[in-house]
């Protein structure tokens, strides 16, 4: 059974900081492209930042400068260091696994706000 489990959203200032993580289990993880995505309220599901299974990055224009995907293949694990956090930030962030179009998983979400 295949899960994606994040964790680390919360309530932060804006102009802060804030790290998200993925567990993945039940996936065979360094052949899978990873993603963040996020929807915001009223919004459609967007791209945030992808990092492909041998390790190079993709980034919204909106993200870039300021957010960081990375992957630890040993711990099944993808971050996205979020930095200068920006109301407009503030969504819901899901991690997805994908390998093709049929073979693509999605976690459960974890709701980001960033609000002073």
């Amino acid at each position: 059974q295949v899960q994606l489990v994040e964790s680390g959203g919360g309530l932060v200032q804006p102009g802060g900081s804030l790290r998200i993580s993925c567990s993945a289990s039940g996936i065979m993880f360094s052949i899978y492209r990873m993603g963040w995505y996020r929807q915001a309220p009223g919004k459609q599901r967007e791209l945030v930042a992808t990092i492909t299974s041998g390790g190079t990055p993709n980034y919204a224009d909106s993200v870039k400068g300021r957010f960081t995907i990375s992957r630890d293949n040993a711990k099944n694990t993808v971050y996205l260091q979020m930095n200068s956090l920006k109301p407009e930030d503030t969504a819901v962030y899901y991690c997805n696994a994908y390998l093709a179009e049929r073979r693509q998983y999605w976690g459960q979400g974890t709701q980001v706000t960033v609000s002073s």
